[in-house]
């Protein structure tokens, strides 16, 4: 019996022994740096990082020897084996943000950066990263400056507001607001404006963590105006209003027009607040979309301040923007807590430039793009389609098919959420590949291209495909 276990345990046992071999076979870290500075391919990079793409690639061979993958039995060749590897993974190296094809049909899409910059504003990030600028530094004065003011003219103009400060996101600048005004005190909001957006951004948590109180009023679909004035008190900071960005609710409902809600504050002596979320600075009707508020529009309505988005419906980089009562924006400037929120000088940069548009452009449907794409018409993509759909069948090769169908698109950030607007679309389809296998395929390519399955179908949609030559990607993947 004794002798018949020893002889299931030694096969067992070599076994081991080769793969302990394998292991200690793997040449150290400082060889392959040594042999290394040889290869031409390898110079110009630092020793830290060819350290750490080794290490990675000699990860990489334990694991292969631990799935009973031979290697090189030469010390030399076994070397030459890792630093191909090592080769091979600095050059496929890329950054973790890396250009995309957006073809979801979403103009401002949340997870793929939202709004595009307009040319502007690309140039002014770029002057402004490229050399020192007057971000704090008043140039008349020779004394140190205050960054709000490199865009607070622009604001105001803009909007019709007495003064305006900017933060890094309208998350931020709700937060700054209500810590500002309404610390240890209530805000008084309407149960149906108490809205989650992406991300779970909830305005109950936000008020949490501001240190407001808050007090709900109204049920979720009726509030009325008796219910404003029974809810306020000694102890009441704000009537909070806030646009529902991302929902709407229909049927037997109610709310508080801002006119309304800024009279009963004026009686009371209670500022109102609204988030307007998405920030139209103009009109959007007159580029054949829905009308959302605009912000001069509610400061004239009688807002004490607004906050809204930079990178939504304005067309900007990702920033909170407040504007109204100078004297209420002055005490948020006070706040330490705005320095934690400020943005830096590319935003701002960004930013300015973007403002400027809106006030010299007489083409601002064309100069921002998010407007661009917004507005385009059936007709343009259409007539762009057909040479999409030849390229994207070449690409693909054989077994796939790729048809031009009419559906629809999407505004996207919670703006606008009820608004479809027409579009046309490729279909791409094949019969040994389901459509979550296709939208894996689309994703692997050099660049990746992010489409939309519907009805079961994956599209792509020329609405955020400015030119069909985007189409022409490297599939990363042989098809069938």
């Amino acid at each position: 019996m004794a002798g018949k276990a020893r002889k299931k345990t030694a096969p067992a046992t070599a076994d081991a022994g080769r793969h302990a071999a394998a292991l200690r076979a793997i040449p150290p870290v400082d060889e392959c740096l040594r042999r290394a500075i040889e290869r031409p391919a390898l110079e110009g990079f630092s020793r830290a990082y060819l350290k750490t793409v080794i290490a990675r690639v000699q990860d990489a061979m334990r694991a292969a020897i631990a799935e009973g993958r031979a290697m090189p039995h030469d010390r030399a060749a076994l070397i030459d084996a890792l630093l191909d590897e090592a080769e091979r993974a600095i050059f496929a190296d890329r950054p973790a943000m890396r250009t995309v094809v957006n073809a979801s049909g979403v103009v401002l899409h949340t997870n793929l950066g939202r709004a595009l910059l307009a040319e502007q504003a690309i140039e002014a990030v770029a002057q402004a990263a490229r050399s020192a600028v007057n971000l704090e530094y008043d140039l008349a004065q020779g004394t140190r400056g205050d960054r709000d003011s490199l865009l607070e003219r622009e604001l105001c103009a803009l909007t019709g507001a007495e003064a305006a400060t900017v933060v890094n996101n309208n998350a931020a600048a709700i937060l700054l607001v209500l810590n500002s005004l309404a610390r240890g005190r209530e805000v008084v909001v309407s149960r149906g404006e108490l809205i989650e957006i992406g991300g779970s951004f909830r305005i109950p948590d936000v008020m949490e963590r501001s240190g407001a109180l808050l007090k709900e009023v109204g049920t979720t679909n009726r509030t009325h105006a008796r219910d404003y004035e029974a809810a306020i008190g000694p102890d009441t900071a704000l009537l909070l209003k806030v646009h529902p960005s991302n929902y709407r609710i229909v049927g037997f409902t109610s709310e508080v027009s801002l006119p309304a809600m800024a009279e009963i504050g004026r009686r009371h002596g209670v500022p109102v607040v609204e988030d307007l979320g998405s920030g139209a600075l103009v009109d959007l009707s007159a580029y054949g979309l829905q009308r959302e508020p605009i912000v001069a529009e509610r400061i004239a309505a009688g807002a004490a301040l607004v906050t809204f988005s930079g990178d939504k419906l304005l067309g900007g980089p990702q920033a909170g923007i407040v504007v109204g009562k100078r004297e209420l924006v002055a005490r948020l400037k006070a706040n330490p807590l705005k320095r934690a929120l400020r943005c830096g000088k590319l935003t701002l940069a960004a930013l300015g430039a973007t403002l400027r548009i809106y006030l010299r452009s007489a083409e601002l449907g064309t100069e921002l793009p998010a407007l661009r794409m917004l507005r385009r018409t059936t007709g343009e993509l259409g007539a762009m389609a057909p040479r999409a759909r030849d390229i994207l069948c070449e690409r693909l090769g054989p077994g796939f098919g790729v048809d031009i169908v009419e559906s629809t698109s999407q505004v996207g950030s919670g703006a606008l959420p009820v608004e479809e607007i027409a579009t046309i679309a490729l279909r791409v389809t094949h019969p040994a590949m389901s459509a979550d296998a296709i939208a894996r395929l689309f994703r692997t390519a050099e660049p990746p291209v992010i489409g939309r399955i519907k009805d079961d179908a994956f599209q792509l949609d020329l609405r955020t495909v400015e030119d069909a030559s985007m189409l022409a990607v490297e599939f990363a993947k042989p098809r069938s």
